[in-house]
């Protein structure tokens, strides 16, 4: 797994506790648990902590992106785990402009497999191809 990957994947549970828990509880100190817990000697210089608080600053807008492009899906019956993961995607596809598309879809799509469901993949891979298509047409 590369650094950013486990940066992501730090980021991604510490959303899923803060996401599980109502959106409640120190940010910060689930972010520090995440690391102690799954990667004590890693040292991200702050990357995790920079998607968590981005998607997190950003997540009205964020949630709009999720429920205009998974219309199947009402924001509160997505898992917490894809509805996180799409968060980040969408973050770093849209909001950021530090990751190329690709990079940032094909991370959430990697993490998704990983962490997710049968088709979450699938899932997180239709929604944000459907962003990226729609972003690059009107770029």
């Amino acid at each position: 797994m590369s650094n950013r990957n486990l940066s992501r994947t730090i980021a991604m549970q510490s959303l899923f506790v803060w996401d599980f828990h109502n959106q409640k509880g120190d940010i910060n100190e689930i972010i520090k648990n995440n690391f102690i817990n799954f990667a004590p000697n890693f040292n991200d210089d702050g990357f995790a902590k920079k998607i968590v608080n981005g998607v997190i600053n950003n997540l009205e807008k964020i949630n709009q992106y999720i429920i205009k492009y998974a219309t199947e899906w009402p924001l509160d019956q997505i898992t917490v785990i894809d509805r996180n993961i799409l968060r980040i995607g969408i973050y770093e596809l849209v909001i950021t402009k530090d990751v190329p598309s690709k990079v940032a879809i094909n991370e959430a799509i990697e993490i998704a497999k990983i962490f997710g469901g049968i088709s979450s993949g699938r899932f997180v891979n239709g929604v944000l191809g459907a962003i990226y298509k729609r972003i690059t047409h009107n770029a």
